[in-house]
């Protein structure tokens, strides 16, 4: 019989020496790692725990005080801004709703006015077609051009050239130059 050699149960001895101690290792591996967590104090962290918070600085205490009575004053400020405007407001739009009634007084104002002043001329129009057209021509050769020219451009044709034919040609020329121009600058389209 051969003989084994030293050297095969040496391998399986050692395989075995570390299983073993490996095994033993993570036995007490394991304890100690639940004996220092139960020996562990521990430390509060600032922040985390509001009942352990240390007292702050009495300088920071104050600092945080006369901010806050800033903020208030401020607020109140702003407070007191926000009331003036809203009466501000209130009264620029009692102001307007007058003006503006104001406004629509002043316009059927105006329009009776326009009404009562294009109603007078068209009856003095009316009075000046039917006088005699040489009555007419020594009336409107006294006038101002300007005026005429209202009057004669109101006119029936018929009546105006009745009237301008009894007139200095000068007159009615500038007449005629002032009814031909008084629309030159209206627009076209």
């Amino acid at each position: 019989m051969t003989r084994p050699s030293p050297r095969s149960g040496r391998g399986t001895l050692v395989i075995l020496t570390l299983f073993l101690a490996a095994s033993g290792a993570l036995r007490v591996g394991s304890g100690i790692g639940s004996a220092m967590a139960k020996s562990a104090v521990e430390v509060p962290v600032p922040g985390k725990d509001p009942q352990s918070c240390p007292i702050p600085p009495l300088a920071l205490t104050e600092a945080l005080n006369t901010r806050e009575a800033q903020i208030s004053a401020r607020e109140a400020t702003l407070a007191d801004r926000m009331a003036a405007l809203a009466l501000a407001e209130a009264a620029i739009k009692a102001r307007i709703d007058e003006m503006a009634a104001a406004e629509a007084g002043l316009k059927k104002t105006l329009q009776i006015a326009d009404g009562a002043a294009e109603a007078d001329l068209t009856r003095l129009t009316a009075v000046y077609e039917a006088m005699k057209p040489a009555d007419a021509a020594k009336l409107f050769g006294e006038m101002a051009p300007e005026f005429a020219a209202g009057f004669l451009g109101r006119m029936t044709p018929g009546a105006a050239a009745a009237v301008m034919s009894g007139m200095d040609p000068a007159k009615v020329y500038s007449i005629s130059v002032l009814i031909a121009g008084r629309n030159a600058n209206a627009p076209k389209n």
